[in-house]
């Protein structure tokens, strides 16, 4: 590189790429962007990043990119930041970003005038073939987050509301709901899954309190795709996992079959807790309940449910209300809201006479959608040819050492920030691809629930690009194949780059472009 740079005095411009993550700059020639050189360094988050640590940042990956020999030659440098944008001068984000990028050039003697400062996602979508300046763009990394971008700039933000509030169907995401489900595991409520060893031997629970520890009785039994066959009728054959149901038992105030809410009147088929179920668990003629439930209610809709409703064979309720006279097809989960009579489930709301699919539409009789159930921890994923599982009480793993599996992984949990549960991603992963595991499975169906959500958001047209990018959506991305088909059903496309350096670059271009 250094060779090619003297031979020939061409001007240069840098582009920087700066998640939460890492930070990569790439220097390129101003008039094809061809790559001549790249550095990288530590997280570049405009937000969470300190101030003076995100100028070290910086300063080091363009250090590393940019020969001091040639540093007098570079005419533009533009960022994409995670947690800023260029829609607003003001933005908190964008400040630090360029305050901190400004000191980092100083430091490194490159004057190419003031820097474009952008969002990482306005940088991921101007890094498709022909840098398009109009569309929607998706990252779903550590954290979650979909722009409509107009002009280059994003105009409409969905998610990216961090750990605590959003990052829906993130890395981050995938981690803690595996967390989840090993807890749930260990403390009764949750179904059988290879996560509890894996999760607990990555956090440093010791090995006799694993459910594959020789104290604990013997490992997890391995549940194979046939431990469950069948399912409801009409269900789709994609290949996609059943949610596993939280474990229920016998004589929790619940009826044959019913499932109470938080509080029932009386005379309802299931009262109890949310979530659990008297005995025949989903089966019979009740529905799982809401938060309340109104008198002599065999089964439960959604929060409340008026009188009249029954439900089929394992109906579920979900955030709506259920209209009069609605009874649910089998494995069908409930939806916000939705009027009488309405014979399908689609988007967020049913209108009457649809018979699409699921998404957080309520289901009525004659259900035609994608039939599902709500796994404790993980809700709303479909159920495609699977009944629930049966309840892992078989498991040879004693009350005691569950309790020390538990002692022993929260701590490991608390003691690190919450976001690095992105790094138990990959045990999800590996569990569903190599041992078939239903709860896997369903988590990783349930990310790709909710990045479309996310897309859907932002009104999506049939044929816009959707631009992607971010670990878990490459080529190889754990969530490539289940996103792709669900958009395709949208009329949308998925175009993924590996980052946002070669948009970053192209904005630096045209900047420079703009300033001769």
């Amino acid at each position: 590189m250094g060779n090619e740079l003297n031979q020939e005095r061409r001007d240069l411009v840098v582009g920087l790429d700066a998640g939460g993550t890492r930070t990569r700059a790439v220097l390129a020639t101003a008039d094809d962007g061809r790559p001549v050189g790249e550095g990288a360094a530590g997280p570049g988050n405009a937000l969470t990043v300190p101030l003076p640590q995100l100028t070290e940042h910086l300063a080091e990956a363009v250090g590393r990119a940019v020969p001091e020999p040639v540093r007098d030659r570079v005419v533009a440098v533009a960022g994409g930041f995670a947690g800023a944008t260029g829609a607003a001068a003001d933005e908190p984000g964008r400040r630090n970003a360029l305050a901190a990028l400004t000191a980092a050039l100083r430091r490194l003697g490159i004057d190419a005038g003031p820097p474009v400062i952008g969002s990482d996602i306005e940088a991921a979508f101007a890094s498709a073939p022909g840098a398009p300046a109009d569309g929607l763009a998706l990252v779903a990394g550590t954290g979650a987050v979909a722009m409509r971008i107009t002009d280059r700039r994003g105009t409409v933000t969905v998610d990216g509301d961090g750990w605590l509030l959003g990052d829906d169907g993130s890395g981050f995401w995938i981690g803690r709901a595996a967390v989840r489900a090993a807890l749930r595991m260990a403390d009764g409520r949750g179904a059988p899954t290879v996560l509890a060893e894996t999760v607990g031997r990555e956090l440093g629970v010791p090995g006799d309190a694993l459910p594959g520890g020789a104290a604990a009785g013997g490992a997890v039994r391995r549940l194979s795709p046939d431990v469950v066959p069948g399912g409801a009728e009409g269900a789709s054959r994609d290949g996609r996992h059943e949610a596993v149901p939280p474990v229920t038992g016998p004589g929790r105030s619940g009826g044959a079959g019913g499932a109470g809410g938080r509080s029932a009147g009386p005379g309802p088929s299931g009262a109890g807790r949310r979530g659990t179920a008297g005995s025949g668990r989903f089966g019979g003629a009740g529905a799982e309940g809401g938060r309340s439930a109104g008198p002599e209610q065999p089964g439960g809709g959604g929060w409340s449910v008026g009188p009249g409703q029954s439900g089929g064979g394992g109906a579920v309720g979900g955030r709506g209300s259920a209209g009069p006279e609605q009874s649910g097809g089998a494995g069908v989960w409930g939806g916000r809201p939705s009027g009488s009579g309405q014979p399908g489930a689609g988007g967020r709301s049913a209108g009457p006479e649809q018979p699409g699919a699921g998404g957080w539409g309520s289901a009525g009789p004659g259900e035609s959608g994608r039939a599902g159930a709500v796994i404790g921890g993980v809700a709303g994923s479909p159920a495609v040819g699977r009944r629930p599982l049966p309840p892992h009480d078989d498991t040879p793993w004693s009350r005691p050492h569950r309790e020390a599996y538990r002692r022993h992984l929260l701590p490991a949990v608390m003691a690190e920030p919450p976001i690095r549960l992105a790094r138990l991603a990959p045990l999800v992963v590996a569990a569903a691809r190599d041992a078939e595991d239903p709860v896997a499975l369903a988590i990783l169906d349930e990310a790709a629930d909710q990045l479309t959500e996310t897309v859907r958001a932002l009104d999506p047209r049939s044929g816009e690009r959707v631009v992607a990018t971010g670990g878990l959506l490459g080529p190889d991305g754990p969530l490539t194949d289940r996103l792709e088909t669900r958009l395709r059903a949208l009329g949308l496309t998925l175009d993924w780059v590996p980052d946002g350096c070669r948009g970053a670059v192209a904005l630096a271009r045209l900047a420079h472009g703009g300033r001769t």
